[in-house]
């Protein structure tokens, strides 16, 4: 579990389905008003709170983003709720002060998206790409000091899908940013067809 602070009242947090296995909690189960969920919430705050001094009491705003082969984003802003429909509690009982309202929504990304360090392990990926014949789509953005490639799999059969996250997997790392922040915070340098942009100059 990797917790970072975006702003004063934002916080993301990046679980692996290693980190949900763990806690026996599926994937599935992150869409659902289970004890597990609750209590993985409530440790996810506490930890929060340890390590950023982030003060999760009061209303909440959480957004859940599954990841292909990386695993969840949790993305928690306080003071977004204000009494609008859909709200829970994530603790019922009255005589608990820690009690969370919560406006939650789910989202999932299909969108495989890897970090490199350096740009010649970008070539060596596309280089390896192409090879593979995956020439088709790709987008390479800049984001804190790392490039950051993005691949929508639409159209892919299973197989060619996890060959294409085994090979960027060999050169990069899983990430978990969305393409929402990258869009908004990083740089665009190749909106698309990245693979064959970079193995042609490169």
């Amino acid at each position: 579990m990797k917790i970072e602070r975006l702003n004063q009242d934002k916080i993301r947090i990046f679980l692996t389905f290693d980190d949900l296995l763990e806690r026996g909690i599926q994937k599935e189960d992150m869409w659902r008003e289970i004890p597990k969920v609750h209590e993985l919430f409530s440790e996810m705050m506490d930890q929060a709170y340890t390590e950023l001094g982030f003060d999760a009491s009061g209303p909440l705003a959480v957004e859940v983003f599954q990841l292909p082969a990386q695993g969840m984003v949790v993305i928690v802003t306080r003071g977004k709720v204000n009494g609008r429909p859909g709200e829970r509690a994530l603790d019922e009982d009255e005589h608990d002060e820690d009690v969370y309202e919560l406006e939650v929504t789910l989202e999932q990304s299909d969108v495989v998206l890897y970090a490199f360090k350096d740009f010649e392990d970008i070539i060596s990926a596309c280089k390896q790409l192409q090879a593979a014949n995956f020439l088709e789509g790709g987008r390479l953005y800049a984001y804190n000091d790392k490039y950051m490639l993005a691949f929508e799999p639409t159209g892919l059969e299973l197989p060619q899908y996890h060959a294409l996250i085994a090979l960027l997997a060999e050169y990069g790392e899983a990430t978990s940013v969305t393409t929402a922040v990258l869009d908004e915070y990083g740089k665009l340098i190749i909106s698309d067809n990245a693979v064959s942009e970079i193995c042609t100059h490169f």
